[in-house]
């Protein structure tokens, strides 16, 4: 009975039905009521049971894609029960060559959650994939598919490749909601994303949000991860896109939340458990960042949250948004890159200098970063946050250097900022600021190795482009002759 209630209680039913009943392995077996109550037995709606039918009421979510390398990927998901998982995976149109996957089993430790590595991949490849659950495959209706790499270095152009990414996804929850309109909405701009066929989606931070009563327990830290991972229309992308993420404040703790929140240990531990990056922070500092590579193009992940000191310290030496050893990190990795193009990703904005959240607000480590910059002469640098329930571009323009981008998408689901005044900035880009729409971004890179470019474009949640602006490799570089290396 216990194990029954723990297991119910990980489901998070939307309904409850208190019943006298005795429990004997299967469905309850009703009896009359007695002065003294035996046993109580719990008939609950549950959202998956009720989504995905009767013939799967093992999973809860995904499976997602995680991280891709040329030879292995990683895939995730959760179920409702205690479980085995695996996959049975073949490239296109060669099922002679299948494989099954190692089993993982789910436990209730691990919040009935599995990341499965599938190892010995061929390079360049498109695979089918199917889950199984206990030895039965799982019968899904959406797409289920990842990519390899390709090995493309020393014999062909890098590929051409497609970069979703958003951030400020609100699943609305009534029970723990603050009361008044809901807040989130349109869902709909998750299959919107799916519809365009990424190779990639990047989270952004504020990829779920605690509430009140999330961020003071664990277990509900849990609970909201899963609540907002079930969410039907999220299925489609999870299954056939490669997933990375980053967090900012609402996925951390608290609003504005920084590093003197008493439980930044445990909710790394949380986002670790369903998020599959390959990486997370260095052995000098815990944390979310990390770094990795796609084609030619290298993304370096920020942590806003775990070493931050708080908004409203006083400037000094000791204030910062990253702490030492992780902007040193980032440093030295953008120095020791190759790629053409840079991608910083951090949850709140870098370029914006009149809002209180962005790095600019940190002034000496904001200062020092770009002086730092300028002396390296790093080239190829572009900027992607969150964070504002608005889509912007900043351009930044340096003198002696090259120009600058932050690219901020917000929000896919959450409410937009079409309330707030605007705020006036010579860094914007004409025509690129949107705060009365639910928006996502993609990142198109394309063009020979020695001309690549990056294509920025904003969508709304149906998926019409909204804006486009487009940059040149050879725009950011400080010689323009010297071509990529």
């Amino acid at each position: 009975m216990q194990r029954a209630l723990n297991h119910l209680a990980l489901a998070e039913p939307e309904c409850v039905l208190y019943l006298g009943a005795t429990y004997k392995g299967g469905e309850p077996t009703m009896r009359q009521p007695t002065a003294v109550l035996q046993a109580v037995i719990v008939l609950a709606f549950l959202p998956i049971a009720g989504s995905r039918g009767e013939d799967l009421p093992h999973l809860r979510s995904g499976p997602m894609v995680g991280y891709g390398e040329m030879t292995e990927v990683m895939l995730w998901v959760q179920t409702t029960a205690e479980a085995t998982v695996q996959y049975r995976c073949w490239p296109d149109n060669d099922t002679a060559s299948t494989v099954l996957s190692v089993p993982v089993r789910t436990t209730l430790e691990e919040y009935y959650t599995a990341q499965t590595l599938i190892t010995g991949l061929e390079p360049g490849r498109h695979y089918h994939y199917r889950l199984l659950i206990d030895g039965r495959e799982v019968p899904l209706p959406q797409r289920l598919m990842f990519q390899t790499q390709p090995l493309w270095q020393w014999r062909t152009d890098p590929p051409e490749f497609t970069v979703a990414c958003g951030s400020c996804l609100f699943v609305n929850d009534s029970l723990y909601d603050r009361p008044g309109e809901p807040y989130g909405g349109e869902y709909l701009i998750l299959e919107a994303i799916a519809a365009r066929g990424p190779d990639l989606m990047l989270w952004l931070g504020d990829n779920t949000y605690y509430r009140e009563a999330d961020w003071t327990a664990v277990k509900r830290m849990n609970q909201r991860q899963a609540h907002t991972r079930e969410l039907s229309e999220l299925q489609r992308l999870l299954g056939a896109t490669h997933h990375y993420a980053i967090w900012d404040d609402h996925d951390f703790g608290p609003d504005n939340s920084d590093r003197t929140f008493n439980l930044r240990s445990e909710a790394l531990e949380v986002f670790r458990r369903f998020w599959a990056n390959r990486t997370y922070g260095i052995d000098e500092a815990r944390g979310v960042f990390g770094r990795f590579a796609w084609g030619d193009v290298e993304f370096f992940l920020l942590d806003d949250r775990y070493h931050r000191s708080p908004n409203g310290m006083r400037e000094d030496s000791a204030k910062t948004m990253f702490g030492p050893e992780q902007l040193r990190w980032l440093k030295e990795s953008l120095v020791s890159s190759r790629a053409p193009f840079k991608i910083v990703v951090n949850g709140n904005q870098m370029l914006v200098p009149n809002h209180f959240e962005s790095f600019a607000n940190y002034t000496r480590e904001y200062n020092d970063f770009l002086g730092w910059l300028q002396h390296q002469r790093v080239e190829g640098v572009v900027f992607l946050s969150g964070d504002r329930h608005l889509t912007e571009l900043n351009r930044l323009e340096l003198e002696g250097f090259y120009p600058l981008y932050d690219f901020t998408c917000s929000p896919l689901t959450s409410q937009p900022a079409s309330r707030l005044p605007e705020e006036p900035r010579a860094t914007r880009v004409e025509g690129t600021l949107v705060k009365d729409k639910r928006t996502f971004g993609l990142l198109r890179f394309d063009g020979p190795r020695r001309d690549r470019r990056l294509t920025m474009e904003c969508y709304d949640a149906r998926g019409t482009l909204v804006w486009t602006h487009r940059v040149a490799a050879r725009e950011l570089r400080l010689n323009a002759g010297r071509g990529d290396r």
